[in-house]
Formats: structure tokens, C-alpha cells, sequence
């Protein structure tokens, strides 16, 4: 599948790392959307389609497990969106809830460099569902 065909959208407060992620994804050809926030973040996925969500877990405003607490209650805009959820060593027990809250993955993000990145975005997209429902 054409990589210009996916949208991927990165929730990270991290200015340094959001850039990175955009610019590392951009020039594989991703359509990539970003947001400094978890409430930003939100409002994007009700509003716009993506097939992944790269979603850091500690959050200004709205932390990661709670946008996806609110994504089971207000569904996001994408019936198959992909959410990996970006993290730190340590986190175990919140990474433990982000998947019962839907998460289909995660990225420890201290451990991987850009290669690894690239190859973990491709895994999850093509994993993804892409039939529409």
C-alpha cells in the first residue's frame, strides 16, 4: 500500500520528539498530523480520519489513558485506527491499562532509533484493518 495513503496523527508533548517523529514519518511519504496535547489531540481524532494514532501516555491536560478512555465513549472520526501508544521504561502498569483501553501496541521511545521507528510505524499500518469495516 501507498504510504501517501496514510495519516497518522502524533500526540506527544515533547516538542523536540513530536518534530522528529513528523519529519522521520513525512519523508516516508505519511501524511502526518501532530498535537501538543491530549485534549488537541482528541479534537483531532473526532474530527479528522487517521489509520494511526502514535499517542504518548504522559500528557498535558489530558493524559494518554484518558483519551482513551474518551475514545471508547466518543468514538474517534476512523473506524480502524491504529493506536500505539509511546512510552518510557517503568510505565508498565499504565501500558497494561492502555491496552485495556484499546491500545494495539507501544513504542518505548528512549530504546528506538529512527530505523526502528520507521519499521514499528510500517508493522502497526500494515496490521491495520483496511477494508472499511
Amino acid at each position: 500500500m501507498d504510504n501517501r495513503q496514510k495519516r497518522i496523527l502524533i500526540v506527544e508533548d515533547d516538542q523536540f520528539l513530536r518534530e522528529f517523529y513528523q519529519e522521520l514519518l513525512q519523508a516516508e511519504g505519511y501524511f502526518v498530523d501532530s498535537a501538543a496535547n491530549g485534549e488537541i489531540g482528541f479534537s483531532k481524532l473526532q474530527n479528522n480520519e487517521y489509520d494511526l494514532l502514535l499517542l504518548d501516555i504522559m500528557l498535558p491536560k489530558k493524559d494518554g489513558a484518558q483519551v482513551l478512555r474518551d475514545l471508547k465513549v466518543n468514538h474517534p472520526k476512523s473506524p480502524n485506527l491504529t493506536t500505539v501508544v509511546l512510552t518510557n521504561l517503568g510505565q508498565d502498569s499504565i501500558i497494561k491499562e492502555c491496552f485495556e483501553l484499546g491500545a494495539q501496541g507501544f513504542l518505548i521511545k528512549s530504546a528506538l532509533n529512527p530505523d526502528q521507528v520507521l519499521t514499528e510505524v510500517k508493522s502497526y499500518l500494515n496490521k491495520a484493518p483496511n477494508n472499511g469495516q
